[in-house]
C-alpha cells in the first residue's frame, strides 16, 4: 500500500479502472459502481478512522491505550469501525468474503446509525440464478487493487467519492443514459462559489440539487478555512464560533447515499434528504411552506425539462415571476432557490450561458427574459460570471454562475457586477481547470466589487434595460475583440423555445378562428 502518493485525477482514474477490470466480465459494466463505490467508502472510513486513532495515540502516549479507552468509549471519535469491520482485518480474507463484507458495513450501520441505508445496500454476496454476482476470488482481487492508497483525509481530495463515482458513471453510465455532470461540479468550481457565499457563523446553506455533495462540502472547508483553528494537525471550530448547518436534497438515490457518506466523512452538521426537489421539496415549515435558508448553492442539471404542469400546480409560491418555457427549467430552479432564502439571503447558481441571455432583443414577450427582468427590477441581481469553455463533465460549452442578493448592500444597489473569465483557466487534457489563482482573481474581484480592464465591468439596472435584459458578460467585457459565438447546445434550446412560442400562438390563433366560426386552419 502506497502510504505516501497522493491520488491525483489521473492516478485515481487509473486506479479505479484497475479496480474495475478485476470484475470485468462478472457482472454488467453499469453495476461496477454499485460494488466498488461502497468498498471505497469502507475503505476511506477505515483509513480516516485510523487517522483519528493516531492522533488519540498521540495524546494518550500510546497506542493500545487508545485503542482500549475508545473501545469504552466511542465518543472520543467521530465514528466507530468495530474491529471486524477494519480494511486491515477485511484485506486478511480468502474465504466467505462476500458474506464478510456484507456483515462488516452492517456492522459499521450498527455502530453509526447515520450510516443505516447508506453503507449497508449491497449485499456482497448475492446470487443471481443460483450463482454468485460476484465470486470471493474476484472480491479478494479487488481488495487488493483497492489497498494500494490511503485514503485519509490529508491523502486525498474532500470529495473523493464524488470523483470516484463521476468517473465510474462517465466509462460505464452511457448505456443508462445517464451523465456524470449531473452528479458532479468540478472541484475549482464549487470552491469559487464557497469564496463567493463566504459562510459566515450560524449560517444555514441549501443545495436543492446536491448531487454528492460537493458544494455543501466546499462551503464547510470554506467555513473551517476563514474560523477554524488547526488542532491535531486538522481544523477544527472554536467553541466560541456558532457551526453552520448544511441541508440538501437529491434525487439519484445512489448519488444521495454518495451525499450522505461525505458529509459523515466531514463531520458536518448536515441533513440530506432523498426526493424531487422540482416537485416534493423535502424542507419546509410546520404550515408546509418551504423552509428559508442563509445561502443556497446549486449546480442543477442545465435546461432541464419540467412540463409546464410542475408550474402551474405548485402550490409553494414559488413561480411568482413567471412560468419557464417546457424547454428549459433554468429559471424555475432559480426561482426555487429564491423561494428558499430569508430575507437577508444570498445565492449562486451554475448555469448554461443562455440563462442570462435568451429572449433577449426579440419581438414580443418571451419567458425567460420577462423573468430575467422582474429579477433585475427588482435589484437582486448582483452579478454574472461567466467561466471558460471545457470545465464541465456533459459538455464543453461554457456555464455562467449567477450571484443573486436579497439585500445588497448600498454601494452595490442598482447596479450588476458582469466578470468576462472565460480565459481564466490552465489548458488540461481532457477537460480545462481553473487554477488557484484563477479562482482567487474572479473571487476577488467579486467581493470587492471592482472593475478590471477586460476582465469585469459594473453596469446599471438601467444599462441592462436598455440592452433588454441581457446579462452575458461577454457583451459588456470584451476579450481582444471577439465576437460571441453560440454554442451548438445553446443554439438547440432557443430552437425549442421558438418551436414552443409557435406552437401556443398556433394553438391561439386556432382558438380564435373557431370562435370566427372559420374552423381550426393553423396546424398546431
Amino acid at each position: 500500500m502506497s502510504k505516501n502518493k497522493a491520488l491525483d485525477l489521473s492516478t485515481l482514474e487509473s486506479w479505479l479502472w484497475d479496480a474495475a477490470c478485476v470484475i470485468r466480465g462478472e457482472i454488467d459494466a453499469p453495476k461496477f459502481k454499485d460494488y466498488i463505490l461502497p468498498l471505497i467508502f469502507l475503505k476511506r472510513l477505515s483509513d480516516v478512522y485510523d487517522d483519528e486513532m493516531d492522533a488519540l495515540a498521540e495524546e494518550f502516549g500510546d497506542r493500545k491505550v487508545a485503542e482500549k479507552l475508545v473501545e469504552h468509549d466511542h465518543e472520543l471519535v467521530r465514528f466507530y469501525i468495530p474491529k471486524h469491520a477494519h480494511w486491515s482485518e477485511i484485506a486478511k480474507k480468502t474465504t466467505g468474503l462476500g458474506e464478510y463484507l456484507t456483515d462488516a458495513v452492517k456492522g459499521i450501520a450498527r455502530e453509526n446509525p447515520k450510516l443505516a441505508g447508506v453503507i449497508d445496500i449491497v449485499d456482497f454476496n448475492a446470487t443471481a440464478s443460483g450463482q454468485r454476482i460476484i465470486d470471493d476470488e474476484r472480491l479478494a482481487a479487488l481488495i487488493q487493487v483497492l489497498s494500494r492508497y490511503r485514503l485519509g483525509l490529508k491523502d486525498v481530495e474532500p470529495d473523493i467519492l464524488g470523483r470516484a463515482y463521476e468517473y465510474l458513471l462517465r466509462k460505464f453510465a452511457e448505456g443508462q443514459g445517464q451523465s456524470a455532470g449531473e452528479f458532479y461540479t468540478p472541484k475549482e468550481v464549487a470552491w469559487l462559489m464557497a469564496y463567493i457565499l463566504d459562510p459566515q457563523p450560524g449560517d444555514e446553506i441549501y443545495d436543492p440539487a446536491c448531487g454528492s455533495g460537493g458544494l455543501l462540502i466546499k462551503c464547510h472547508l470554506r467555513f473551517l478555512e476563514t474560523h477554524g483553528v488547526v488542532k491535531n494537525s486538522h481544523r477544527e471550530l472554536p467553541h466560541e464560533i456558532e457551526p453552520i448547518r448544511i441541508y440538501g436534497q437529491e434525487i439519484n438515490h445512489a448519488t444521495y447515499a454518495m451525499a450522505k457518506m461525505n458529509v459523515f466523512l466531514h463531520d458536518m452538521n448536515a441533513e440530506i434528504a432523498l426526493g424531487d426537489t422540482m416537485n416534493r421539496p423535502a424542507f419546509l415549515n410546520d404550515d408546509g411552506s418551504l423552509r428559508r435558508f442563509d445561502k443556497v448553492t446549486a449546480n442543477p442539471m442545465w435546461n432541464q425539462k419540467f412540463p409546464i404542469k410542475t408550474y402551474e400546480k405548485d402550490t409553494y409560491g414559488r413561480f411568482n415571476f413567471g412560468i419557464p418555457p417546457a424547454s428549459s427549467a433554468d429559471w424555475g430552479w432559480i426561482q426555487h432557490m429564491f423561494a428558499s432564502l430569508n430575507d437577508s439571503g444570498k445565492m449562486a447558481v451554475v448555469l448554461d450561458t443562455g440563462a442570462v441571455s435568451r429572449g433577449s432583443g426579440n419581438q414580443g414577450s418571451n419567458r425567460e427574459r420577462d423573468i430575467r427582468k422582474a429579477f433585475v427590477e427588482h435589484d437582486w441581481v448582483e452579478c454574472v460570471i461567466l467561466l471558460p469553455e471545457n470545465l464541465f463533465y456533459n459538455t464543453t460549452a461554457p456555464g455562467i454562475i449567477l450571484v443573486i442578493n436579497k439585500a445588497k448592500p448600498a454601494e452595490r444597489k442598482g447596479k450588476i457586477m458582469l466578470i468576462n473569465a472565460s480565459q481564466q483557466f490552465t489548458k488540461r487534457r481532457p477537460k480545462n481547470s481553473l487554477a488557484e489563482e484563477h479562482i482567487e482573481r474572479i473571487a476577488s474581484v467579486y467581493l470587492e466589487y471592482r472593475e478590471e480592464e477586460g476582465f469585469s465591468k459594473i453596469i446599471t439596472n438601467e444599462e441592462a434595460a436598455r440592452n433588454d435584459w441581457n446579462l452575458s458578460p461577454s457583451r459588456y467585457v470584451s476579450l481582444n475583440g471577439k465576437e460571441e459565438v453560440l454554442p451548438v447546445e445553446e443554439a438547440i434550446v432557443q430552437l425549442q423555445q421558438a418551436e414552443e412560442e409557435r406552437r401556443a400562438a398556433d394553438a391561439e390563433l386556432n382558438t380564435i378562428l373557431k370562435k370566427l366560426g372559420l374552423g381550426g386552419f393553423v396546424n398546431a
